[in-house]
């Protein structure tokens, strides 16, 4: 069971969360936390040093949280396809995204690019990872016979990946949902394309 200390930190990371996958590293600021979590500054600095360190623990407060829940959605699909299917309906509506803001790997990795070394390394780790889990996934679809070994596994994922996380932004800049649905639904065809 957590202590009372642990539970409140918890909660400043969970309010933390979408004000900075909205606002950005740069953007958000301890008052607008303070704010949405109806805390003391004091009790804020009981728990992170600064700014730097709230922002640090937030992001990997949102990566872990956005891999978790890409995690569960996929693992719910007994096939390949469907697991690339779950991975590809995860984003299928970009203006209501799990977490408020759209897609936190790729908001965190477009600010951390020049700004933050270190975080921009954690998020090409996250980003790697993803690509590689992707490709085993279609590699293992085409070990049992559901996909034809002309996929190239690699190339489909990582196309996917950037369609995908390009349309989120498209899509929530244009303040439409429907681009994505054209997308997923193209994207889904390509992968059955290759099915046996």
């Amino acid at each position: 069971m957590r202590t009372k200390a642990e539970r409140t930190k918890q909660f400043i990371l969970e309010t933390a969360a979408p004000i900075f996958n909205q606002k950005g590293i740069s953007g958000a600021n301890i008052d607008d936390v303070l704010a949405a979590a109806k805390l003391t500054k004091g009790c804020l600095y009981g728990h992170f040093e600064g700014k730097e360190d709230l922002a640090l623990q937030v992001v990997d407060f949102m990566l872990d949280n956005n891999g978790k829940k890409m995690l569960s959605t996929i693992s719910k699909g007994k096939t390949a396809k469907a697991k690339v299917f779950a991975y590809l309906d995860f984003y299928k509506d970009p203006l209501n995204t799990y977490l408020k803001g759209g897609c936190p790997v790729f908001n965190v990795a477009v600010e951390s690019d020049d700004s933050f070394p270190a975080i921009k390394e954690k998020v090409a780790g996250i980003i790697r990872h993803g690509q590689e889990l992707f490709v085993s996934i279609l590699n293992q679809g085409i070990a049992d016979g559901e996909f034809s070994d002309k996929l190239d596994p690699a190339v489909f994922a990582f196309k996917a990946v950037a369609a995908v996380e390009g349309a989120v932004v498209l899509c929530r800049s244009m303040n439409t949902a429907k681009p994505m649905a054209g997308l997923l639904r193209s994207l889904k065809a390509e992968l059955e394309s290759y099915a046996l």
